[in-house]
């Protein structure tokens, strides 16, 4: 007999157990089933040497020879309630069967014999295996014994069943009843059955939503069954966290002053892994999952591609289990709604949080005050000058968190939201003085500071507002970041092995002036010191590509707001300076190219300049991208700092773009791949190209596109009233309307394809093919060329519409309000997806990605990611035309000496001539691309633009040559997924590993 002694523990602790062998019930942990995760959770139990009520020893003893058909454990423990039920369900997570047991009593101990076999029903011999179960069982029984054998957690990456101590607390007698009371009543997870989810969302109907569960209508249901999910994200939330708290791992904060994360409800329950069984449990009372999940609305905190980009790398994040952290601010109103009256644009407030939004938790006691105003004194300690910043005006910030779950995985990440909250100060003052109006204006302005994304900044007031809203996001996060880490640590020197500070784009770059705050005024650090380590800490994504776009702020306005942080610029600024001088000598122009600080009529501080020199990484989002850096926007940059500059291709994450929005060509993908774990790992989808010439993939293919054009239809007559055929090539552009995306462009092609078929032969017009061109984006509310743009498209679409002579030939319809769940919609069901912008204007584009993962064939320029997509999947592949980006300067140069095809000509004419009617109003719209004023080179590209048109139709009538440019769309995908972009950040720019937390 073989005797395992060991000690209790005086610490709470997380101990894997590999998976043995002769079980092959034991999985790996990322299909574990529901039972035994419940199972983990049961055993968990509390123990403390200090606690005298296990003074003396347990033991655990396998005995082979008691019996031939099993193998005995004998286990001494104290008995204590529910002690023999933990013993059993560690047999049961391990996959072992109890055939039979025995009990004897000695006092206050017991001596129980258990005969096990495996899941074959043999008797287990394995010495490693044997030694596994016994860990596993000393782990949960506990102990204090001779020591000889100490039970620590291995350090094994390979991952298994997990038996864990929460540890909440310490102590003894009552303090320890109540801590093993609450272990007792919260001993498992929440169960994912149909019928325990089914409880749950009644419950909260009751509780939560205060209805009766026996009459609610679907928005209700909608609430109930998001608070039902919430708490399933809440439970894994807790342990992540607390794993991380543990381990202490090098953290990433990603902050960002824009998250377009849409809706959460679909998302969250494929990543959890129970969409089925939510979707069983809602039929059984009645209600229908697709049709609740409309329910909700988009959480638009964010415009265009940057803000959807950072949605899916936090998605990416928590999938791959890194730690990190998101921060952001909890606007109350989102991205303005797009009303179209007439075709004109209006904007209305989103008031995205009027029902409420039961995916966050608001944390009250999370708050911080942030500062603004009044003025910077200098004090004496201990015989050294400091200076000091003095407040006038102060507001608190609220945090609200909102979990975010990872595919395959319990890890579920934070993205944490500021709103602003007045100070309690302004009471106290109103208190004081009787000036109770005084106390309600001042508590408007204070949460003014988080109601609006993008104010208009044409003004001083604008400007204030968005600096007010920049800093105060910078504050908040930052000293919700430090405090945070001197939880755990008391020396500055460990903060960059500690954290990694990402700045998604410029405008949380007033973060390096506030870390040198609070490191210099506050942690009393020198200043050399804490510039170094600040350099460490940061890292900076820069997502424009002209120098025009990069992002000043006024140094009056900055000296008003923050008269600290100015000061702390300009000396960033002249120790920058004078580091260059020593390298470059007194090249004055190039000093002042490179200064943070921009002189002229009026004083600016370049926030990109400031990023890059206080960052160890500037990441361009594209190989294209980088190398427009590198030779124009930060070219003096990058010949000071060559190694700074890296490039990380932006990708987008395939659980949203076709596990959620394309569900059908999600089980195709699995089906002919034989597994879900392209999910995971989108690099699998090469494997795609195996069966591309497999005719009886192509039928599936092609039915699977023509389900989702039908729901595009159907949704296009619900919402225009225009019915179009299901037979004609669904022609997309979707995205923000600017002009060097050129949809003016779009719609001039499509008055070209338009006068063709009016002068066309009745009998030729049945070789055309049919197009229904879609077209949706919003414009910024002061942009009015974008406005015109969007007028345009309508009043050529009812001409188009209502002429008799088309028919179905062709189609136009524009799409208001464009959001993420319109395009969840749209994007699975083009054909064909536009991507038009002038070469060298893109920085990325990851739009492009998410059609080209649902198998839609790309016509594009070749700009930002599209040049690399054409590596990966071939320019046989797609539709490419137009200048390259080397030769756009020289076009430019040449202004009204290009020549301009007739066509081209043609069709602005008729705009001008008023053939759609707003003869005036579009007469600055075609002033745009007049012959030298064309900055964007919508005629110099628009006789290559046709000749992609023409190819795009040839292919087209050819099923199945375009099932197949479709299909290698999509195995061509995989290296454009959001996990590829974070691994590269991960091991290139912020040096964090992985951090699984255990079951």
């Amino acid at each position: 007999m073989q005797t395992l002694s060991f000690p209790l523990f005086t610490h709470s602790l997380s101990f894997r157990i590999h998976p043995l062998s002769p079980f092959p019930s034991l999985t790996y942990l990322s299909s574990l089933s529901e039972p035994y995760a419940t199972a983990r959770r049961s055993i968990q139990l509390q123990a403390s040497a200090s606690d005298s009520a296990f003074a003396s020893s347990s033991t655990i003893a396998v005995d082979n020879s008691d019996a031939d058909d099993s193998t005995a454990f004998v286990i001494r423990a104290r008995s204590r309630i529910g002690l023999l039920q933990v013993i059993t369900r560690v047999f049961k997570v391990l996959g072992l069967t109890v055939d039979r047991a025995t009990v004897e009593f000695e006092g206050d101990f017991f001596v129980k014999k258990f005969f096990v076999t495996d899941s074959h029903g043999n008797k287990i011999e394995d010495s490693d295996s044997l030694e596994r179960i016994k860990r596993a069982l000393a782990e949960a029984v506990g102990g204090d014994g001779d020591g000889t054998v100490s039970v620590t957690r291995p350090a094994v990456a390979n991952p298994g069943v997990v038996v864990r101590r929460p540890g909440l607390v310490d102590g003894v007698g009552e303090r320890r009843a109540k801590a093993e009371r609450m272990f007792t009543l919260m001993d498992g997870f929440l169960k994912n059955d149909p019928l325990s989810l089914q409880k749950d969302i009644l419950n909260h109907v009751e509780y939560t939503v205060a209805r009766s569960r026996f009459s609610f209508d679907d928005f209700e249901a909608y609430q109930a069954l998001s608070h039902s999910v919430r708490d399933r994200l809440i439970e894994r939330w807790h342990d992540t966290h607390s794993y991380f708290k543990r381990t202490k791992p090098k953290r990433l904060y990603f902050l960002s002053l824009e998250f377009l994360m849409g809706r959460s409800l679909s998302n969250s329950v494929i990543n959890l892994g129970i969409q089925d069984q939510y979707a069983e449990a809602l039929s059984q009372l009645g209600f229908e999952f697709e049709v609740l999940a409309e329910q909700e609305g988009d959480a638009a905190l964010g415009n265009g591609g940057l803000a959807r980009l950072s949605a899916c790398q936090m998605d990416s994040l928590a999938t791959l289990d890194y730690p990190a952290w998101g921060y952001g601010l909890r606007y109350e109103y989102g991205l303005f709604r797009q009303v179209i009256v007439d075709g004109f644009q209006h904007e209305q407030p989103d008031y995205w949080l009027n029902f409420g939004n039961p995916w966050e938790i608001e944390r009250i006691h999370v708050t911080y005050e942030v500062k603004f105003y009044g003025t910077v004194e200098e004090i004496d300690v201990n015989g050294e000058k400091h200076r000091v910043w003095v407040p006038g005006e102060s507001v608190e910030a609220v945090a609200y968190d909102n979990p975010i779950p990872g595919y395959g995985t319990r890890n579920t990440l934070n993205l944490r939201l500021w709103a602003a909250k007045p100070s309690n100060k302004f009471d106290l003052e109103a208190y004081n003085t009787g000036d109770y109006i005084n106390s309600v204006v001042n508590r408007q302005r204070a949460e003014t500071i988080s109601n609006v994304l993008y104010p208009d900044d044409r003004n001083h007031q604008g400007k204030e507002l968005r600096l007010k809203q920049q800093y105060f996001f910078v504050s908040a996060s930052l000293q919700d970041i430090i405090r945070r880490f001197k939880e755990a640590h008391n020396n500055f020197d460990e903060l960059p092995d500690k954290v990694a500070l990402h700045l998604n784009d410029t405008h949380p770059s007033l973060s390096i002036a506030e870390i040198m705050r609070i490191l210099v005024d506050e942690e009393h650090l020198g200043w050399n010191k804490a510039w170094d380590i600040a350099c460490e800490v940061f890292s900076f994504t820069t997502h424009t590509v002209v120098a025009e776009g990069l992002e000043k702020i006024p140094v009056d306005l900055l000296g008003s707001l923050l008269p600290r942080h100015l000061e702390i610029l300009y000396q960033i600024n002249f120790n920058f300076m004078e580091e260059l001088k020593k390298k470059i000598g007194l090249d004055y122009n190039r000093l002042s190219r490179m200064s943070i600080v921009e002189e002229g009529a009026v004083k600016n501080i370049r926030m990109a300049n400031l990023a890059i020199v206080g960052s160890h990484i500037v990441n361009g989002v594209s190989k294209l991208h980088l190398d427009t850096l590198k030779m124009t926007t930060f070219k003096d940059f990058y010949e000071l700092w060559p190694e700074k500059f890296q490039f990380k291709t932006n990708g987008v994450t395939q659980r949203r773009w076709i596990v959620v929005s394309n569900p059908s060509l999600c089980a195709l993908i699995s089906k002919w791949l034989g597994t879900e774990a392209w999910i995971r790992n989108a690099d699998l989808l090469t494997g795609l190209r195996d069966h591309v010439d497999n005719t009886n993939f192509h039928q599936e293919w092609k039915m699977v596109k023509r389900i989702n054009k039908m729901r595009l239809a159907e949704y296009i007559e619900a919402m225009s009233g225009v019915k179009v055929s299901l037979d004609a090539m669904f022609d997309v552009q979707v995205k923000r309307i600017h002009e060097y995306k050129r949809q003016f462009l779009n719609i001039l092609g499509i008055i070209h394809r338009y006068d063709c078929l009016k002068n066309m032969d009745k009998n030729d017009r049945r070789n055309v093919v049919p197009r229904v061109c879609i077209i949706g984006g919003k414009a910024a509310p002061g942009y009015e060329i974008a406005k015109k743009i969007i007028k345009l498209c309508h009043s050529v679409a009812e001409k188009i519409n209502n002429d008799a002579d088309i028919g179905d030939l062709l189609k136009l319809v524009f799409i208001p309000d464009y959001n993420v769940s319109v395009a969840e919609l749209v994007i699975p069901g083009a054909d064909l997806s536009q991507h038009l912008s002038t070469a060298g204007h893109e920085a990325s584009g990851t739009g492009s990605m998410k059609f080209l993962m649902n198998g839609c064939l790309l016509l594009a320029t070749a700009d930002g990611s599209t040049v690399e997509i054409i590596e990966e999947i071939g320019s046989d592949n797609l539709f490419l035309f137009g200048a390259k980006v080397q030769e756009v300067a020289e076009l430019r140069e040449k202004g009204s000496t290009l020549k301009i095809p007739l066509q081209f000509a043609r069709v602005l004419r008729m705009v001008r001539d008023g053939y759609f009617g707003y003869k005036e109003y579009f007469k600055s719209l075609c002033d745009t691309v007049e012959i030298g004023k064309d900055f964007y080179l919508l005629g110099s590209d628009f006789g290559s633009y046709l000749e992609a048109q023409a190819a795009a139709d040839k292919a087209f009538v050819e099923p199945e040559k375009w099932i197949k440019m479709s299909i290698l769309s999509v195995a061509g995908s995989g290296r454009f997924s959001s996990d590829r972009t974070i691994q590269e950040y991960a091991e290139r720019t912020w040096k964090i590993v992985p951090s699984r937390c255990p079951l």
